[in-house]
This record gives structure tokens, C-alpha cells and sequence, in this order.
């Protein structure tokens, strides 16, 4: 099954440090060859375990754990998507959509992954790149979302939507969420948009904050090219971001197209995962 596991964290919390010595125990158990990220080396000094740089990190492993929350998933997600690395998250962070082993079963569900008892999850990512001036000033990956938002102001921004080429609204608010099904319970749900089941071919677009009450979420087919023209007159008043991480600075006339990337991140689950049982518990809904 697997043999080398690659172990991914962003956090030095102790509790991350008490679950990842619990996991390199039961790992080495069973005669798993392990790889650290930097971040994992440095919780675990004296392990004797290799340390790989985490741009080299989906070259040394078959299958890859990170431990964290969902801000965890995304980084390894990063990290692994271009070289088709299963991933798997425990959950050290708080709701933890994407983290859906529970730190106190890792044993017990990570053994059944290990004999070949688990679901396997594809979800998409987007690729976007700003153009400037008709030239491609930056490019970048998002496995939950890309936003076009304001910044350091309390002013609203003006944006043109369009999806493969046709207008949708010009608005003016604080910005705007391209969002794919696992971003949907991102910010994006945060903002009034619907939950996306993670196998529909969709994506969605959310304002945020429209200055206008009309303006509602709406669902577009997955494969749709999506641009956003930013307005506003003044310089630094608007960004982008990707994943939460901000991208760049946006001014007037700037072109921000969206698209489906080709690479998928393909996510493990224990065999009894079920998407409906995650929204239950996470969203408190009974």
C-alpha cells in the first residue's frame, strides 16, 4: 500500500506536537518509511526521521498526512497537487472541513487506511492570473477560493463580473469570492453563499457585502472562464487573494481571470466517510 508517508504541519501548538509523536509512533510500527516537512522536524528534533524542503517534499513520498487545520490542508494541498500525492488531514484546528480524522482515533483510522480501507476524493483547484495592460503581471493556485476584496479602507470597490465573456453585474462592494464546491464551506459560506457538494463540476460566485440587496450568490458550471475588471479609480484600495493568502495589489482596468486548473488534489477519507455526517457535526445542524 504505502511506504513512504510525508508528515505536513504549519503549527508549533503543543497539541500538534502530542498528536504528531503519537502518529510517528504508530507509523514506524508498521514499518512506514517517514519524510518531515521543516515544520514537523522542528516539533520533533530528535527524532533521527529525514527532513525533506517542502518544494521537494511530493518527490520523496506516495502518500502525505498534515496534521493541523484546514489552513494546513490548503498549504500541503499546495504543495502536492502537481505530482498526484494522496493526502490525508487530522484535525488540530478548529471546524476542519478538509481535516476529518479526529486526533483522538488516529490509530484506529489510520490503521484501516494503511489495509486498504478508504475512500478516495478528487476535488478540483482554480488557476487565476492578473492581467495588466493586456500582459500577465502574476499567476496563481487556489484549492478553495479566490477573492477580489478591498484593502485597509472602509470604502467600497468597484468590480465588472463577466462568465466566458458575458457580463453577469458591475457592482460596487467589499469584493468578491470565486469559490470552488470545497471552498463553498470557506468564506464564501460565511458570506450567505450555498454549500457546493465537493462532486459537483461547479463553482460559485459570492459577493461580499454587494451595495445592493438584489445581488445574490449564483452557480456556474465548473469549466466557465471567470473575469473580474476592477474600477475603482484609486490606486491600493484593492487586492487579491488566494486561499486566504493575499496575491498582489489590484488598480483600475486590472483583468482577473479565473478557470478550472487541470491538477486535482486527491483527498483520503476513512472508509465511512460521508460528506452529509461532516456538515452535520461541523455546522452543529443535529
Amino acid at each position: 500500500m504505502f511506504e513512504k508517508i510525508a508528515l505536513i504541519t504549519n503549527n508549533d501548538a503543543t497539541e500538534i506536537a502530542d498528536t504528531l509523536q503519537t502518529l510517528t509512533r504508530f507509523l514506524l510500527s508498521r514499518d512506514i518509511e517517514l519524510i518531515l516537512d521543516e515544520n514537523c522536524a522542528n516539533l520533533l528534533p530528535n527524532s533521527g526521521l529525514r527532513q525533506v524542503n517542502s518544494d521537494q517534499l511530493a518527490l520523496e513520498c506516495d502518500f502525505a498526512i498534515a496534521i493541523g487545520g484546514d489552513g494546513t490542508m490548503l498549504r500541503a494541498a499546495h504543495l502536492l497537487a502537481e505530482h498526484d500525492v494522496p493526502l490525508l488531514g487530522i484535525n488540530r484546528g478548529r471546524l476542519g472541513f478538509l481535516t476529518d480524522i479526529p486526533a483522538d482515533s488516529v490509530e484506529t483510522h489510520l490503521g484501516e487506511i494503511l489495509d486498504g480501507h478508504y475512500v478516495e476524493d478528487d476535488r478540483f483547484q482554480l488557476h487565476c492570473q492578473v492581467k495588466r495592460d493586456g500582459r500577465s503581471i502574476m499567476e496563481r493556485d487556489a484549492f478553495n477560493d479566490v477573492i477580489v476584496h478591498k484593502w485597509n479602507i472602509a470604502r467600497l470597490i468597484e468590480l465588472e463580473t463577466y462568465v466566458n465573456q458575458t457580463l453577469v453585474h458591475s457592482q460596487r462592494a467589499d469584493g468578491m469570492i470565486v469559490a470552488t464546491p470545497t471552498g463553498s464551506t470557506a468564506y464564501a459560506l460565511s458570506c450567505g453563499g450555498p454549500i457546493l457538494h465537493p462532486a459537483l463540476d461547479a463553482l460559485v460566485l459570492v459577493p461580499v457585502c454587494p451595495h445592493t440587496l438584489s445581488n445574490r450568490p449564483i452557480v456556474i458550471d465548473g469549466n466557465s472562464l471567470v473575469e473580474i475588471v476592477v474600477g475603482t479609480p484609486e490606486i491600493d484600495h484593492a487586492r487579491l487573494s488566494c486561499d486566504g493568502e493575499i496575491s498582489c495589489e489590484l488598480t483600475t482596468g486590472d483583468r482577473v481571470e479565473i478557470r478550472k486548473k487541470d491538477k486535482k488534489v486527491r483527498l483520503i477519507h476513512p472508509a465511512n466517510h460521508n460528506h452529509f455526517n461532516t456538515l452535520r457535526g461541523k455546522l452543529n445542524w443535529g
